[in-house]
């Protein structure tokens, strides 16, 4: 188990992801606490296939694969849209619902479809994240938050990525995708994840 201190200041991670969005925005909640992260695109790290059956379970493989192959701590995120009327798809194949280009015009209009053959009427949803953070001495740990709203349609906005422009977050009138990037951070499964993982790892030297 990890503990206080294996992360601190002048730290550096690498972000076990080849999806821009998310390493910006992991890069983005890293910064204010003088932590710097690379991704693992730029060391050519290769993507482990996401053989798990849980967000936990993805995110942990992707953090200990890359630990190993950069000999730096990782820092891995498994994240996806889970529509309740869907039942709780698309969940962990979030990406996969693209296709494999990973579409995600493709992927918001076959939730939407997909709503609409169940009647449309109840569009409850939430996203996952679960963040894993890995040494390369085999030391990990993950911590998941979630972030309530629902499913608007046509989607909106092209601010974040993914599902963002279809998700309302509980509270708010704007999509993740209109929403100022600040307030997204503030509000998002990815941070609540985040805090519990600073909690739990982080110590300021």
């Amino acid at each position: 188990m990890l503990k206080p201190g294996t992360i601190h200041r002048g730290s550096k991670l690498v972000v076990a992801s080849h999806n821009a969005g998310k390493v910006r925005e992991l890069g983005e909640l890293f910064a204010p606490f003088g932590i710097g992260c690379v991704s693992a695109r730029s060391l050519d790290l290769p993507e482990p296939a996401e053989t798990g059956e849980t967000f936990e379970a993805n995110a942990l493989l992707k953090a200990r694969a890359a630990a190993a192959a950069s000999k730096l701590i990782a820092i891995a995120d498994d994240s996806g849209l889970e529509v309740e009327a869907l039942g709780g798809q698309p969940g962990i194949h979030s990406a996969r619902w693209g296709g494999p280009e990973r579409d995600f015009a493709k992927a918001m209009a076959r939730v939407h479809a997909e709503l609409e053959a169940t009647g449309g009427a109840y569009t409850r949803a939430n996203f996952t994240c679960a963040l894993a953070l890995a040494t390369p001495n085999s030391e990990d740990a993950v911590f998941t938050g979630k972030v309530f709203g629902s499913i608007a349609w046509p989607p909106r906005g092209d601010r974040g990525f993914g599902y963002d422009p279809i998700f309302v977050p509980d509270g708010h009138h704007e999509t993740f995708g209109e929403m100022d990037p600040e307030l997204k951070n503030a509000l998002s499964h990815r941070m609540r994840a985040f805090e519990q993982l600073m909690d739990a790892t982080y110590e300021d030297d």
